[in-house]
């Protein structure tokens, strides 16, 4: 069995929600509405009244209370009794999903998500025609703005490459025969729209020594189809990801993706289905590297003349946040000889993603994004660095509505340039 658990699957831990509001300071969406149906306290009633039967899935205003929730983890970091409300809220999200059904925007995810086909060919046609329906942003490197919408106003968005990972690399890369293989899973974000953030994790680990798979079986990790409340999808997604790394004897499984990493590492090991085996070999790319060295060695490296170095601040991805992934990525950017590492205010608050989340409210998001920007500002950054492309774009988003000329990467790509 591969399924997710149900609401009732949660009805002891519920009950251990003391209603303290520690989650109140920690709930971006709660920071920037001051609803009570927004912050964690309010969502764990709400599942308490659904299971006692005090509430219906047909009541009004439901829907906008659940999907008023980034399932970004703060809160649970932060709750004294570890009340896992972002699993909670995934809970309700699927109930209410089964017996109403998918949104629109969820039956567009489930529709894409559920087609590597079909997502493969939307990205490549984007490519295509993003010139004629978006325009270019003002000194904003390769990034376009979409012309106003109802839904997303003014949203900017990447430019789209017209070969994607999979078109770039082959499926499996050789290295020496003493290494162990290793497998890259790469997500939808680095395979479609950053093939060269994924092209440089397996320059790296070649480097290293270390032969690398990278299956074209695999799929997303099912962070937007949980974010929609797509139970089925996030089963079907599970398992085909399970299945494609178990056709060759891989060691560890790298992302470089928070979000993914929280998906196939994380989530995947709250399902029913004994992943173990999968879940075991999921490591966060800053993690493995600072395991092989590769940190000591960067420091020993000469630091780049001054003009050539980039002021880099650092963005925490909720999803490495909340596993505690925090010192790594920072090490890394320190050692790193083209950087000069600077510590902003809020590195730790949430961009505002959120899956589908930035969708469904778009203005929240934005307002959760805009808490980062005095931080930055501050800071003197050129480059806002983070470890989650998903971050990357929104971030990116933020940046160029504060009209800021600061650069969204991902540190793979300073690595990159570092060891070029």
């Amino acid at each position: 069995m591969s399924g997710n658990k149900t609401l009732d699957e949660f009805a002891e831990v519920i009950r251990a929600c003391v209603k303290c509001g520690v989650c109140q300071a920690h709930c971006p969406t709660y920071q920037v509405n001051r609803r009570e149906g927004a912050v964690a306290r309010g969502k764990i009633a709400l599942a308490a009244a659904i299971l006692d039967g005090e509430v219906g899935l047909e009541e009004e205003g439901l829907q906008e209370d659940i999907t008023m929730c980034l399932m970004c983890g703060s809160c649970v970091d932060k709750c004294p009794n570890k009340v896992p409300t972002n699993e909670i809220v995934g809970a309700i999200r699927r109930q209410y999903t089964e017996k109403r059904g998918l949104s629109l925007l969820g039956r567009g995810v489930s529709t894409v998500l559920g087609s590597p086909a079909l997502m493969t060919g939307l990205v490549k046609g984007g490519a295509l025609l993003s010139p004629l329906i978006l325009k270019r942003v003002p000194e904003s490197s390769g990034l376009r703005l979409r012309f106003p919408t109802p839904i997303m106003p003014g949203r900017t968005l990447p430019e789209l490459p017209r070969k994607n990972l999979f078109d770039r690399l082959p499926e499996l890369l050789p290295g020496d025969a003493d290494k162990p293989l290793i497998g890259f899973f790469a997500g939808c974000a680095i395979t479609h729209i950053y093939p060269q953030i994924g092209e440089a994790m397996v320059a790296i680990l070649q480097r290293l020594g270390f032969s690398v798979y990278l299956p074209r079986s695999q799929r997303c990790c099912g962070i937007p189809a949980l974010s929609s409340g797509a139970g089925k999808l996030v089963s079907e997604l599970s398992a085909a990801n399970v299945a494609a790394f178990a056709d060759q004897p891989v060691e560890r499984i790298i992302t470089a993706c928070g979000s993914c990493n929280g998906g196939i590492g994380e989530y995947y090991r709250t399902m029913h289905a004994d992943y173990s085996r999968f879940t075991d070999k999921v490591v966060d790319f800053s993690v493995f590297l600072q395991e092989q060295g590769l940190f000591a060695e960067l420091a020993g490296m000469a630091k780049w003349p001054g003009p050539k170095r980039h002021r880099v601040s650092y963005h925490d991805p909720c999803h490495l946040k909340t596993q505690g992934i925090t010192r790594q990525p920072r090490d890394l950017l320190r050692a790193l000889p083209n950087v000069d590492y600077v510590e902003m205010e809020n590195a730790s608050g949430c961009c505002g993603l959120g899956g589908t989340f930035s969708v469904h409210h778009y203005r929240e998001s934005q307002a959760i994004g805009a808490r980062k920007v005095r931080g930055l500002r501050e800071s003197g950054a050129e480059l806002l660095a983070t470890a989650c492309p998903g971050c990357i774009i929104q971030l990116q988003d933020t940046i160029n509505h504060a009209g800021l000329k600061v650069r969204a990467v991902h540190i793979l790509e300073l690595l990159a340039e570092a060891l070029a």
